[in-house]
């Protein structure tokens, strides 16, 4: 679904990650860890093709990122769902019309009763005319995650989307990302939270990466 063979990135000259080979098949479940700046939010813009390889190779879906053209990623993108730390919402636009912006800009009509269905799955049901300053911390995490489902991806990748949430806000946003898991969505989520990496590993079989000396390593038992 999603392979790495040899990959490595370098910035400003500086290689950031290297050798990295490994594969997220489809299913699966993946955590990122690392100390912040070592690279986990440009393993998932790799991920994604928001970034490519400067050695080796990355591989979605079959296809060589190298190989895709500017239409070829975008239709790749669909099938990828991100959710950002700092999701980005437009304003005065209400909660619904942000969810279904992916499809909007995709050209695709939505169901309306699938759309009360989602937002009613991350618990926002009675939030949807509500504008993005109107949300908390909690409610606009959660509205990233719908944002990042609306297309029906086969992976879902997170960016730290914990990191500025409280304990209970967090184990509910997990709850949702095991959920999609069980679906048989793909999850990859990079994040610094070990407790909530433990909380997850007592629900669903996920696999802990960890960035170390610029590379993808498996992390041990101690997790």
């Amino acid at each position: 679904m999603i392979s790495f063979d040899n990959a490595a990135y370098s910035y400003g000259g500086a290689e950031l990650l290297t050798e990295i080979t490994l594969r997220l098949v489809p299913g699966s479940f993946h955590f990122l860890t690392g100390p912040s700046g070592a690279g986990k939010s440009t393993f998932l813009k790799l991920c994604y093709a928001e970034l490519l390889p400067t050695a080796g190779r990355v591989t979605l879906f079959d296809r060589e990122v190298r190989s895709l053209g500017r239409d070829d990623v975008a239709r790749m993108r669909r099938r990828i769902g991100v959710v950002h730390q700092d999701c980005q919402f437009i304003d005065h636009l209400p909660l619904a019309a942000n969810v279904t912006l992916p499809l909007t800009v995709s050209g695709r009509d939505g169901d309306p009763q699938d759309l009360s269905d989602l937002l009613g799955w991350v618990g926002l049901g009675a939030l949807a005319d509500a504008l993005p300053p109107q949300l908390s911390g909690g409610e606009r995490q959660r509205a990233a995650v719908a944002r990042a489902v609306i297309m029906g991806p086969d992976v879902v990748l997170a960016d730290e989307p914990t990191g500025n949430l409280d304990w209970e806000m967090s184990l509910r946003l997990l709850t949702l990302l095991v959920e999609l898991n069980k679906m048989g969505k793909t999850i990859l989520v990079a994040t610094h939270d070990l407790n909530l990496i433990r909380t997850a590993k007592a629900q669903v079989a996920a696999r802990v990466l960890r960035i170390k000396n610029r590379r993808i390593q498996l992390a041990g038992a101690d997790l």
